[in-house]
């Protein structure tokens, strides 16, 4: 099997669980050099175990200023090289206080932004830095949701809409801003993947049914895994400002209630 990773060098901000973590292993598996950031130390340990010798894990939180630029540094000092960034780090923030508008705090509106959306600028920022530091092109891979495009009545965390409203706007911007350069900024769209909201009746009932693809089902973590290694390949090097989205067909199926 053709390695489409071969003496690429590429961090993933939010990489030792989930949507990262697949991506991780994946990359590995296509030749690739990983340093995965997360927060709890233990999945960090467990990680670099599991993904082996090319790989390797740093504890961080994605909203603090320094991490990804630490994470690129350890990435250049081990492997020789930075190549591309895969920010995944984000999530629901329904028990920060996000939630309809009517019931949405202010907390919970800043706390979910912070994660979802400062935290990307930051990792992008630390990148674009190290790109043009460097004086050579790369890679930037961003996590948005279809829920930030394409919305739905039984996921209405306003906060959260938001955030990944805003990844698309941000990364087409700055793809616009240093595509001369020969840096790319891509967003990676999913579905609805399973286990991030309380699967109810009526809510999987619903989304199995907008999202008709296989069966109709929830996505999983390993659906994703062939765009994000596209998108950090060289057969992706006349692509930028795309938003990519892995989603069942939820934005064209209606969907039943």
């Amino acid at each position: 099997m053709e390695s489409w990773l071969g003496n690429k060098s590429i961090v993933i901000i939010g990489g030792t669980t989930g949507l990262g973590f697949s991506a991780a292993k994946a990359f590995v598996r296509n030749g690739a050099n990983v340093v995965v950031v997360g927060r709890n130390p233990e999945n960090c340990l467990v990680a670099e175990l599991q993904l082996g010798s090319t790989a390797r894990a740093k504890q961080g939180d994605a909203t603090h200023p320094q991490t990804a630029m630490d994470a690129i540094q350890l990435c250049i000092r081990e492997f020789g090289s930075f190549d591309g960034l895969y920010h995944v780090a984000g999530g629901g923030g329904k028990n920060l206080g996000d939630g309809p508008l009517h019931e949405l705090s202010l907390e919970g509106w800043n706390k979910t932004l912070d994660w979802n959306l400062t935290s990307l600028m930051l990792s992008n920022q630390a990148a674009i830095r190290t790109f043009m530091g460097m004086n050579k092109g790369g890679s930037i891979l961003n996590m948005s949701s279809v829920l930030g495009f394409s919305p739905a009545r039984h996921f209405s965390n306003h906060a959260y809409a938001t955030a990944k409203s805003a990844v698309i706007g941000f990364s087409k911007s700055i793809a616009a801003s240093y595509a001369a350069k020969n840096i790319r900024v891509n967003v990676l769209t999913p579905g609805i993947i399973e286990g991030i909201d309380d699967q109810q009746n009526d809510s999987a009932r619903f989304v199995t049914s907008k999202q008709a693809l296989d069966g109709g089902r929830y996505g999983l973590p390993g659906d994703l895994d062939g765009a994000a290694v596209y998108f950090m390949s060289d057969y992706a090097r006349f692509t930028t400002g795309q938003n990519f989205s892995v989603d069942g067909g939820w934005e064209v199926s209606d969907g039943q209630y």
